[in-house]
């Protein structure tokens, strides 16, 4: 996690306007320029003005969409991120919540994983087919150095009670998901659990990942699951999962480099069209005589 605490340190640019002055409207929701100019270190020139509200309109666009589709994050997703915040400043979590901007910082949290659910939600159609990745990376394929599975996961962070101590919460999500594999185990659907049940984004797909690389702790120890065989609780940034082994394979590590990054390539063209899409159907003014 990279450290943003000197995000919220911004010097903005002095202007013949005041910063709060109203430069736009999005679907009347107003943007002063303080809000438009935040995101941007410096801001000098009328470009840099207008780049700064395209920014913040965009970003208000997503955020509304976000949670029109109810794609905002978990307390307990936000609070991960916090977590990570302050140990890569050498903080914890109390002492970066006695920040004085700690109101930003977790605002800003919150921004960023409602519009990178919404970007996932987006793209979660998209494929790219083996046969296309083996024409396109073909000089990758040599070596087949790494195995990867894929799994299907169903992912409890949060749970409808009135307890609000967290040990006997998270008591509480263990006993749901033991209930859940003791009648998949008995032949339930998984795929139909996770489309119930599970709280993470993958619920909409059955819970099923993309290809994972076998590595560490908890993916080795689903690697060794039989096919269908349902997986003991384990912990994930998200909460508390249960998983069945869906498929394995092994590939060259260079193909999975070549693959992820025509994947990518696909998602962010296909998003940012999406994006332009969305803002066409918006209601968005810009008062450019209010700048430089």
């Amino acid at each position: 996690m990279k450290k943003i605490l000197a995000f919220f340190l911004v010097a903005f640019a002095s202007c013949a306007y005041s910063i709060n002055t109203i430069v736009a409207i999005v679907n009347t929701i107003p943007i002063t320029l303080n809000l438009a100019q935040i995101n941007l270190l410096e801001v000098n020139t009328k470009d840099e003005q207008i780049l700064a509200i395209n920014n913040s309109i965009d970003n208000i666009l997503q955020l509304q969409k976000a949670n029109e589709l109810d794609l905002t994050p978990t307390k307990r997703d936000i609070e991960n991120v916090l977590n990570d915040i302050a140990q890569s400043n050498n903080l914890s979590l109390k002492e970066l919540m006695n920040f004085e901007d700690f109101y930003f910082i977790e605002k800003e949290v919150f921004e960023k994983l409602s519009i990178l659910n919404l970007q996932r939600f987006i793209t979660k159609d998209l494929m790219v087919s083996e046969e296309q990745i083996l024409t396109l990376c073909s000089d990758k394929n040599v070596i087949k150095d790494e195995k990867q599975i894929k799994i299907a996961q169903i992912i409890i962070s949060e749970i409808d009670t009135q307890i609000y101590d967290l040990d006997k919460k998270n008591l509480l999500i263990k006993d749901f998901l033991n209930k859940l594999a003791s009648h998949i185990k008995k032949g339930a659907s998984f795929e139909a659990f996770a489309k119930l049940h599970s709280q993470h984004p993958s619920y909409y797909n059955g819970g099923i990942t993309d290809w994972l690389e076998v590595k560490g702790q908890t993916l080795k120890m689903l690697d060794l699951l039989d096919k269908k065989e349902v997986s003991e609780i384990y912990m994930t940034d998200f909460g508390f999962a249960i998983a069945i082994k869906v498929d394995e394979r092994f590939i060259s590590s260079k193909l999975k480099e070549c693959e992820e990054q025509i994947i990518y390539d696909n998602a962010e063209s296909y998003y940012s069209n999406w994006l332009i899409d969305l803002r066409d159907q918006a209601n968005v003014e810009i008062y450019y005589d209010k700048l430089l």
